[in-house]
């Protein structure tokens, strides 16, 4: 086995032990708990977004106990921000649709729009991408849930992506594969906003384009 192999495999073992750690510490949280820090990342995360005033935000419909709550895309309507949610695609892909106000069921336990599907590229479109995320780390290097839907979609993306977490889940180091894509800034309910070094300089000040 060569070193670049065996360093591989030392990078994905860390991982998925570590996501294993974070799925447990989420799924620990109690409801009263979860839905606090619901509406304090969503208080944060509509005063960030008012601030940036993007035109069309991509975003997602929070599952279980994500970070930002089911309600988050409801929310996100009241900035008058156009919203595009992910559809799961068979390839595990992000197909996106114009959210309006209704969600169905959609596989995996996901909850998606019921509008006119957009097509792949419509993530090129957007001034604005939140993303979930079990944690990043100070250099913008995300982990996610080990599908790889997001890692794929953001190679098509231009528009700055900020990640959702609870505030324990920005850590000094998260181990990263070659394919994954780093973010450019957090939101948490402590903090708001933090901006992060990894995919540019942009500062989360009014420099969307």
């Amino acid at each position: 086995m060569s070193d670049l192999t065996a360093e591989a495999e030392k990078s994905r073992a860390a991982k998925l032990a570590l996501r294993s750690r974070l799925l447990t510490a989420r799924r620990l949280l109690p409801a009263a708990e979860r839905r606090t820090r619901a509406l304090q990342l969503q208080d944060q995360t509509l005063s960030f977004v008012r601030r940036e005033h993007p035109s069309t935000i991509a975003a997602y419909a929070p599952v279980g106990p994500e970070p930002g709550g089911p309600d988050l895309p409801v929310a996100l309507l009241t900035t008058g921000a156009r919203v595009l949610l992910p559809v799961l695609r068979s390839d595990n892909d992000l197909d996106w649709a114009e959210f309006t106000g209704d969600l169905v069921p959609g596989p995996r336990g996901l909850s998606e729009p019921i509008g006119p599907r957009l097509g792949v590229e419509a993530l090129a479109t957007v001034d604005l991408i939140l993303v979930p995320a079990l944690a990043v780390d100070r250099s913008g290097r995300r982990m996610g849930r080990g599908g790889g839907s997001y890692d794929r979609a953001l190679t098509r993306a231009s528009a700055p992506a900020v990640a959702l977490l609870h505030d324990d889940e920005l850590l000094e180091i998260v181990p990263a594969e070659p394919h994954d894509r780093p973010v450019n800034g957090v939101i948490t309910a402590r903090h708001g906003f933090v901006a992060l070094p990894s995919a540019g300089a942009w500062s989360g000040r009014n420099d969307l384009r």
